[in-house]
């Protein structure tokens, strides 16, 4: 028979769909009845009069027994065989496809998406040779979401809070984790990871991301499908690292990153002394993303920032570079992400203008301007001597709330107060706040427990700007859903900041679902 023209969504490349006949040598799919049996469909190789091949039929290690894939997105597979080998690829109860090795023998497919239904399956992977098979076994339909970051992120089950009990409890057979292990930069993308997936239970658990095992126990809790959680992070990192050039080169405000990955470019094609990265842009995408591009997910949840505290707003500009560069790579321009403003940490400073964290929280604030995004506030859960607050539990539940509302439609109020706009009233200004939800109160958090109300409290670690530029605390109230900000003595203010520093002690303005305002400034 025939071939036809066609457009892989997978490699964006033309490639020609055929059902029987000669493929080119670069990597194309063959595209087969979705009906037709996987088992039958394998049986069927040699009468399609394939070639004997000398090297075993491989997939990726990211795909394994136990494995979650993501629902309605395109399933994709990759591996390697013998150069210009046919290697038949099926998803039993899903679709099928013929793929020809390109000159390196690697070979990639991309199948019709799946629905979740809580089914066992198996992918099979048939080389040419007989007998040449691998089998994946146990493999679920789900929600598929990667979690990333520095050490916050990196912080496991047995270093949070009730370490003992979250471990006992962790029995989740529809929740699946692959970590991927170690840490590795690379000057180069590398095509293969590290690790394997493991079903949630106490003795898999405890060297997991915290924050990412509570947020996906949020959701699978509340959609009862499988939950596929990949984890890749490393502790004191930066976040230019993480982001891919063509991030970089999605934002005007970082030439210089993009002029410096060039001159890189440059003096590899001309054999000279290679120039260090700018802040090490890069070179942990390419070890530590690089080789689950393009794994189909639904979204990222990223905790990362204290290692770029010192770059303030400017993080705004990283943060939107991350977000479009993992959009790119993933072949998802969709792709959700949302990430943990930063804890309160340190001592408080005492001076009114702030500093610290403050710009970097703001410039994290800044960042939800890019659509798709999220931002949790944990401004009250951190602890002043610990860089690393062991209460993950609360910080994966406001990443949950943020997917939950956005990307599975449940109404629910997902977020705390974020500063809208500002309103002079005479010697006063009034601020106005999204997410307000049932309406504002002054609260109280301690430890795991839900935020309690503190009725009458006053309104904590709000500043004010005078005409001549200095900021002074401020007296602050509520007043229906704005809050009103003003100094004894004070003429025609100009801005206003709420917990503008690394560690602001007093902060206690939340809505009534228990949710705390972000910190801002209005300048």
């Amino acid at each position: 028979m025939g071939c036809r023209k066609g457009n892989s969504q997978f490699d964006r490349e033309v490639v020609f769909l055929c059902l029987v006949g000669d493929l080119p040598s670069s990597i194309m799919i063959m595209k087969i009845n979705r009906s037709l049996p996987v088992a039958g469909f394998a049986s069927a190789v040699f009468l399609l009069g394939l070639s004997q091949a000398s090297a075993k039929v491989s997939v990726s290690k990211l795909f394994g027994d136990h494995m979650v894939l993501q629902q309605e997105a395109p399933i994709r597979l990759w591996g390697a065989a013998e150069p210009g080998e046919q290697v038949i690829v099926g998803v039993a109860g899903g679709g099928n496809a013929l793929v020809k090795t390109d000159e390196k023998g690697r070979w990639k497919v991309e199948l019709p998406a799946m629905k979740a239904d809580g089914k066992a399956r198996t992918i099979t992977v048939q080389g040419s040779k007989e007998g040449d098979k691998v089998t994946l076994k146990d493999v679920l339909i789900g929600e598929v979401w990667l979690c990333s970051g520095q050490s916050n992120m990196e912080w496991s089950v047995r270093q949070s809070m009730n370490a003992d009990r979250e471990i006992a409890g962790a029995k989740h057979p529809q929740i699946r984790l692959f970590n991927v292990p170690g840490h590795v930069r690379n000057a180069e993308p590398l095509e293969d990871p590290r690790g394997h997936w493991q079903v949630c239970s106490p003795q898999t658990i405890s060297g997991f991301t915290a924050v990412g095992y509570s947020f996906g126990r949020e959701l699978q809790k509340a959609l009862k499908v499988p939950i596929g959680l990949v984890g890749t992070n490393w502790g004191g990192t930066r976040i230019e690292p993480w982001t891919p050039p063509v991030g970089f080169k999605s934002v005007p405000d970082l030439k210089d990153y993009v002029d410096n990955l060039e001159a890189i470019e440059a003096s590899k094609k001309n054999g000279g002394n290679r120039p260090r990265p700018k802040g090490g842009a890069v070179e942990i995408f390419n070890g530590m993303v690089a080789p689950l591009v393009p794994l189909s997910v639904r979204g990222a949840i990223w905790y990362q920032g204290e290692s770029n505290a010192g770059d303030g707003l400017r993080y705004e500009y990283l943060k939107e570079a991350l977000v479009n560069g993992w959009r790119s790579v993933f072949k998802n321009d969709k792709l959700s992400f949302y990430w943990v403003q930063l804890a309160n940490f340190q001592g408080p400073n005492g001076n009114p203008a702030g500093g610290g964290w403050g710009p970097v929280r703001e410039g994290q604030r800044r960042a939800l301007r890019v659509p798709g995004t999220g931002m949790a506030v944990i401004i009250d859960i951190g602890e002043a001597r610990d860089i690393h607050p062991r209460n993950k539990q609360d910080v994966g539940k406001r990443l949950a709330l943020w997917a939950l509302a956005k990307d599975y439609g449940k109404d629910i109020v997902y977020s705390g107060p974020l500063y809208k706009s500002m309103k002079k009233e005479g010697d006063t200004i009034r601020v106005s706040f999204d997410h307000v939800g049932s309406g504002l109160i002054t609260g109280r958090k301690e430890g795991l427990n839900p935020v309690m109300a503190v009725g009458g409290g006053q309104l904590g670690h709000f500043a004010i700007q005078g005409g001549d530029g200095q900021w002074h605390w401020a007296n602050a109230k509520i007043d229906g859903e704005t809050v009103i900000v003003w100094k004894e003595g004070l003429k025609d203010p100009k801005h206003v900041r709420f917990g503008y520093e690394s560690n602001p002690a007093t902060i206690n303005l939340y809505n009534k679902e228990g949710l705390p305002a972000s910190p801002f400034t209005t300048d």
